[in-house]
């Protein structure tokens, strides 16, 4: 498990705009581009890269397993935040996303988020 780069990953799509487009775009495409590129303070490294549940999370879209995998949860909560506005409609918005949020960690408790 690498918490750290899931936290990176996570820090370098919620930072901008352009990426999380890109991202909720093609969320596999962003992913696998994410792991090839090199260089940079917000690029993955050779030896740092996603595991395959990790990036399956990522793909998914899915907090719940990013939480339980020990994804930062001031992180988290931000970049679930910015990649699910897109899909806000005239009846789902910012505090339904919160409960289902809440609803989806909630049981976990406190995870161990230290990388």
């Amino acid at each position: 498990m690498s918490k750290y780069m899931i936290d990176k990953f996570m820090r370098a799509v919620e930072m901008s705009d352009a990426a999380v487009d890109a991202y909720v775009a093609d969320t596999a495409g962003f992913v696998e581009a994410w792991e090839t590129a090199s260089g940079g303070t917000d690029r993955p490294t050779d030896d740092r890269t996603l595991t395959a549940e990790e990036r399956a999370a990522f793909i998914a879209r899915d907090f719940e397993a990013l939480y339980v995998l020990g994804a930062h949860p001031y992180l988290l909560w931000h970049f679930t935040e910015a990649i699910f506005t897109h899909e806000f409609t005239d009846t789902f918005g910012w505090r339904d996303l919160v409960e289902r949020y809440r609803a989806a960690v909630t049981p976990y408790g406190v995870p161990d988020y230290i990388a």
